[in-house]
């Protein structure tokens, strides 16, 4: 049994001082002073801390990504200390443009090991290519008979993408929802958005002309250019979700798009950030030639969640939706995960008043303490 003492939390709302008791990996108790436990129960008392639920990125590159400029730009595997800095609890991988020397069953191993670290992982089938790769030989089957895959991932619009035509788009969507109905699961195909004029036409020809709703569809990267912006704004507007990413050079960053989507009175609850994690960044001529590549941290989520509160003057609990509750709610995990409820699972992260990460617990075990890593990975020194 772990107790929190004094905290004020953020569930991500602002609900006062309070107590926490977590047992057996869930909080089980909130109150405004709980007493009378054993002497085995581990006491942190968080007088002048900020207690929030962990952060959900939903969009990292576990296994490596990158691998455009050959081989020797494939970008390395995610470190479960770099969730830990990061305030990440749970994590969704996927593919990226290589989906032939990256696999989905290493995806799968990967998932895997996070979850037996302590953390929490989810993934997505697929890759950029059409048809995907996937485990079981189907996205659809994946989806169904594999309890971490939650939907599958597809590149639209994009140099590197499998151009696909919109029937053959309307057909993967429906059997993606379909295997998400059968499943319990959101059954969602992320889209990752490329630089094309076309941006999100062939999205919006499939939605015309089909029965699908609009949350099946999630483009991601939105904020890559000012055109594909706009067209998420549209698209918020017709009650679909957009995820921002962390980031984007020359580009507006998420918490700049969200202070624009709010002033433009869009449901901002469908609004998600994400951080690409471990993924390359890459810039390409007009001729189509690699000019720069470089790899994406995890930890630009926290930083991001520090810009929006420290310097765009963001409530915190209004900023901390962005990366716990609305990505829960997003990824039908929600209120196991995204908050601190009694009944949901204990991710919690402890903050100075300057913001400052100071613990991290993840399924009722203490990763981070006092800013010091209490947990590594297997083969971490």
């Amino acid at each position: 049994m772990l107790l929190i003492k004094n905290a004020e939390i953020y569930s991500p709302a602002r609900i006062g001082k309070k107590d926490i008791l977590v047992c057996n990996e869930k909080i089980e108790l909130i109150e405004d002073r709980i007493d009378g436990l054993p002497d085995s129960c581990r006491v942190i008392d968080a007088e002048g801390l900020m207690l929030s639920p962990g952060m959900i990125d939903q969009h990292i590159h576990v296994t490596g990504g990158g691998g455009e400029g050959s081989f020797h730009t494939r970008t390395p595997e995610l470190a479960l200390s770099e969730m830990i800095e990061g305030g990440i609890t749970t994590a969704v991988g996927l593919l990226g443009t290589d989906g032939m020397t990256r696999s989905v069953e290493n995806l799968y191993a990967k998932t895997a090991a996070l979850n037996e670290e302590g953390v929490t992982a989810y993934m997505l089938t697929g890759a950029y290519g059409y048809p995907g790769p996937s485990i079981t030989g189907e996205a659809d089957r994946d989806i169904v008979f594999i309890r971490e895959v939650l939907g599958m991932k597809l590149a639209l619009s994009d140099h590197r993408a499998p151009h696909i035509t919109p029937e053959q788009l309307m057909q993967t969507a429906s059997r993606v929802r379909v295997a998400g109905m059968l499943s319990g699961k959101p059954g969602i195909v992320v889209l990752h958005m490329g630089d094309a004029p076309e941006g999100l036409e062939p999205m919006y020809e499939v939605l015309d002309r089909s029965a699908l709703p609009v949350r099946i569809f999630r483009p991601t990267h939105i904020n890559r250019n000012g055109k594909l912006l706009e067209a998420g704004y549209g698209f918020l507007e017709k009650g679909g979700y957009v995820d921002y990413t962390c980031g984007m050079k020359g580009q507006p960053s998420p918490g700049q798009c969200i202070a624009e989507a709010a002033r433009r009175g869009l449901p901002l609850e469908h609004i998600t950030i994400s951080s690409d994690g471990h993924g390359s960044w890459s810039s390409y001529g007009e001729d189509g030639t690699l000019q720069e590549i470089g790899v994406s941290g995890v930890d630009s989520l926290y930083r991001e969640l520090k810009e929006m509160v420290k310097g765009l003057g963001m409530a915190l609990e209004d900023a901390l939706g962005y990366v716990t509750a609305h990505v829960a709610e997003a990824l039908d995990i929600y209120p196991k995960k995204g908050c601190i409820a009694e009944g949901a699972d204990a991710d919690i992260l402890l903050f100075t008043e300057e913001l400052e990460l100071h613990t991290v617990i993840a399924r009722g075990a203490v990763m981070m303490e006092a800013g010091a890593l209490k947990k590594k990975g297997t083969y971490e020194k």
